[in-house]
């Protein structure tokens, strides 16, 4: 296999899923066929997109904007009720929201807030992009969108604050998936990808197995405790491409198209399996 370039995003809830990348006993061995370069969500669609990455874990609203992409079957950062680190904060009530900050570090969660305040919410309100300082945003904004690491520090008991994967859920009656693993058609052939898609499952697999290593190591870092961490990792966070997952996936695809925040997403491509493993996926 050649060596493919790797785009990671480097959240807390990631961390499971670069398990094997960032520990041995693979990790050394990994390094020969995979190099590894950690940012923000919206950064990894900007490298896979100009051609800087071969494999990315993208917004999934990148899908809809970057063409000749093929999704790694199995993986996602997903939620099937609240997620806790995506997060709509507010000083005021639901009501009197008439214009929101968005963390602009995602494409997703801000193009979800606009679904929901269009479709759930039934609000007309302005949205502007903003660094995720959350008293700057709300001094200048209503409300603030946060995502990730940020969101998961934000004191909820000092402010009115919704989970945007609960709100989606109320709303469609479906689970939220927020990204996924995707790879440049032409960075590889097809067995190389359908071997690529069994490591990076492997993996998410052994880091599923090691959430306290990975509260351990996070904790300090976030000043979050240890068992925060594990249960956001073992309760608010589903890191399985499930068949629901990929319906509330294209639920989603559709409002935001109808409603123009994002582009008409491509029909979903997926990386074929080696034999002998289930596709759920496909």
């Amino acid at each position: 296999m050649s060596r493919l370039r790797v785009s990671a995003i480097s959240f807390l809830n990631t961390a499971p899923l670069m398990w094997n990348f960032e520990h041995e006993p693979h990790a050394n061995a990994l390094r020969n066929d995979f190099k590894v370069e950690y940012t923000i969500p919206s950064r990894c669609a900007d490298l896979l997109a100009g051609g800087n990455a071969d494999i990315g874990i993208i917004p999934v609203a990148a899908y809809a904007t970057i063409p000749d992409l093929r999704i790694l079957p199995g993986v996602a950062i997903a939620s099937h009720a609240a997620v806790r680190s995506i997060l709509l904060v507010s000083e005021r009530p639901l009501e009197q929201v008439r214009s929101v900050a968005i963390d602009s570090s995602s494409r997703t969660s801000a193009a979800l807030v606009q679904v929901l305040f269009a479709k759930h919410f039934r609000q007309d309100v302005r949205f502007e992009q903003a660094s995720p300082e959350l008293d700057a945003m709300l001094a200048r904004h209503d409300a603030a969108l946060l995502i990730g690491d940020p969101a998961l520090k934000v004191d909820c008991s000092r402010y009115h604050a919704w989970d945007l994967a609960e709100e989606w859920r109320a709303f469609s009656g479906k689970p939220f998936v927020f990204a996924f693993w995707a790879v440049r058609s032409a960075a590889a052939a097809d067995e190389e990808f359908a071997r690529v898609g069994e490591i990076f499952r492997e993996s998410r697999d052994r880091g599923l197995m090691h959430f306290e290593e990975i509260a351990q190591e996070w904790a300090p870092r976030l000043s979050l405790s240890r068992d925060l961490i594990v249960s956001y990792l073992s309760k608010n966070i589903h890191y399985s491409l499930d068949p629901e997952y990929i319906e509330g996936m294209q639920l989603f695809f559709r409002y935001a198209s109808e409603l123009g925040v994002l582009p008409r997403a491509p029909e979903l491509h997926f990386v074929t399996e080696l034999a002998g493993n289930s596709n759920l996926s496909k």
